[in-house]
C-alpha cells in the first residue's frame, strides 16, 4: 500500500516505514504529524479524487536540520561584477508510521531533553557538534571527524 501526499509545495510517494526529508515543519522531534493532503492511495487499486476523502498519512518526526550549503554565484563578464552567496535550506526528517482513513494527530510525548538542549546529529556542521560537546563537558579534539564527535557525545 502506498499514498501520494503533498507537503511543502512538493508531492511524495510514501509507504509505511519510509524515511525522507520534507520542507521544515513546526513539530518537535519525536512527535507525530499527520498529512491530510492525500492525492492518491493504492490498496490493490489506485484511488484518486473524491475516493481519497478521509485518508491521511501519519508520520513520526525523526530530526530537524539543515541541508548542505548551496552556493549562489552571480557573474557578469567584462564588468567586474561578482556576487557570492550561500544558503542552507531547513528540513524535517520524517518516518511514515501509518496510512489509512480517519487518522488523527496523536498527542506529543513528554520531552526527555532539557529546555534549550539541542540533539546532536550527523547533519550538523562540525563546529556545531564541537560546541555541543564542549557544553556537555566532553573533551574532543578539533581534528576529530563528525562521527567521532557524535560518538563521544552519545557515550556521555
Amino acid at each position: 500500500m502506498y499514498a501520494i501526499i503533498k507537503t511543502g509545495g512538493k508531492q511524495y510517494r510514501v509507504q509505511k516505514d519510509d524515511v525522507f526529508k520534507v520542507e521544515k515543519l513546526d513539530a518537535e522531534v519525536g512527535s507525530t504529524v499527520t498529512f491530510d493532503d492525500v492525492l492518491a492511495v493504492s490498496e490493490g487499486e489506485l484511488l484518486v479524487g473524491d475516493a481519497v476523502n478521509g485518508y491521511a498519512v501519519a508520520a513520526e518526526v525523526l530530526e530537524q536540520g539543515k541541508n548542505d550549503k548551496v552556493i549562489i554565484y552571480k557573474y557578469k563578464a567584462k564588468k567586474d561584477y561578482r556576487r557570492k552567496n550561500g544558503h542552507r535550506q531547513p528540513y524535517t526528517m520524517v518516518k511514515i508510521t501509518e496510512i489509512g482513513k480517519g487518522l488523527a494527530a496523536a498527542p506529543a510525548p513528554a520531552k526527555t531533553e532539557a529546555p534549550g538542549e539541542v540533539k546532536a546529529s550527523l547533519s550538523m556542521k562540525k563546529d556545531e557538534l564541537l560546541e555541543i560537546a564542549s557544553n556537555m563537558g566532553v573533551e574532543v579534539s578539533s581534528k576529530a571527524t563528525k562521527a567521532d564527535i557524535l560518538a563521544a557525545i552519545e557515550s556521555k
